[in-house]
């Protein structure tokens, strides 16, 4: 007991006027932390990337996810501005060269818009439109779940799919898919028959 007391004895009491002083300030929590240095630096490092990029939605996307980044990170590293910075000129180099390799592969598409579509046959265009025509005409004639699975099987979707979608069992849909497809043929067959 007497070595308790003496360790007790070795460090400063506070008086109790300095007991009532103001407490020493607290850290700021992550969340108040990250707000203020969003509304002191957003708009500034939005001028900065808008003036490198020259496209205000480029450098919109790309400073929000650096703000994204931090604010998933979950602290604040010891130069917050530096790393907002970073982590925004990063983002942009990799959307320059995303939409740089997008362009490369787009170009033959990209040429044949400039160029213009080789022009049509105005009896082609009017034989299309009047297919167009006839297959929505026979399509409507179909109750909705049979127009449904046609139209899903025309996108790609799978039986499993399907069925999903329409609370169908999934070894039912390929019979049900086959009355679909003779049901659409005598609704699009039948107005082409007299001709």
């Amino acid at each position: 007991m007497s070595r308790n007391r003496e360790l007790a004895g070795s460090f400063p009491v506070p008086s109790p006027s300095q007991e009532a002083g103001p407490l020493p300030d607290a850290p700021p929590a992550f969340g108040e932390r990250f707000a203020e240095l969003f509304g002191a630096h957003h708009e500034r490092l939005f001028r900065v990337m808008n003036r490198m990029s020259g496209d205000p939605e480029l450098a919109a996307d790309v400073v929000q996810e650096a703000f994204l980044r931090l604010y998933h990170r979950g602290s604040l590293p010891d130069s917050p501005e530096a790393w907002l910075i970073s982590v925004a000129m990063n983002q942009f180099r990799n959307e320059k060269t995303a939409r740089r390799r997008r362009l490369r592969l787009l170009t033959p598409l990209r040429a044949l818009e400039l160029r213009g579509a080789p022009p049509v046959d105005p009896a082609d265009a009017a034989d299309a439109e009047e297919s167009r025509r006839d297959v929505r005409q026979a399509l409507d004639l179909l109750p909705e779940r049979e127009r449904a699975m046609l139209l899903l099987q025309a996108e790609g979707y799978r039986y499993r799919d399907i069925a999903a979608a329409l609370g169908l069992n999934e070894a039912s849909v390929g019979v049900l898919l086959a009355r679909a497809r003779i049901a659409f043929r005598r609704a699009y067959e039948g107005p082409h028959a007299s001709r």
